[in-house]
């Protein structure tokens, strides 16, 4: 699993989409000849990665967002899963 910095940058690996679904109330991630389901957690750690926001960024709008702390493990964590999986990937 790679090592991620708070001040990198990621973004959907093109040509990856995020799109949510109204009849399931879920975030679905679409692949090339795949669709990922994604828990709300993913969801929102995704739609942040537009390749402007540093992990930093994204890590504490989601801890405002949400009212908590201490997300920085968890958020890295999934990120790092995400890239080895080819989901997202480092910008600029």
């Amino acid at each position: 699993m790679m090592r991620l910095e708070l001040s990198e940058q990621f973004r959907l690996r093109n040509p990856a989409r995020l799109k949510f679904d109204k009849a399931r109330q879920t975030d679905l991630l679409l692949l090339p000849e795949r669709v990922v389901r994604l828990n709300p957690t993913a969801g929102a750690i995704l739609w942040l990665c537009n390749g402007e926001r540093t992990v930093g960024q994204i890590i504490e709008e989601l801890e405002s967002k949400y009212n908590q702390s201490d997300l920085e493990a968890d958020v890295l964590d999934f990120l790092a899963q995400a890239a080895d999986r080819g989901w997202v990937e480092p910008w600029k």
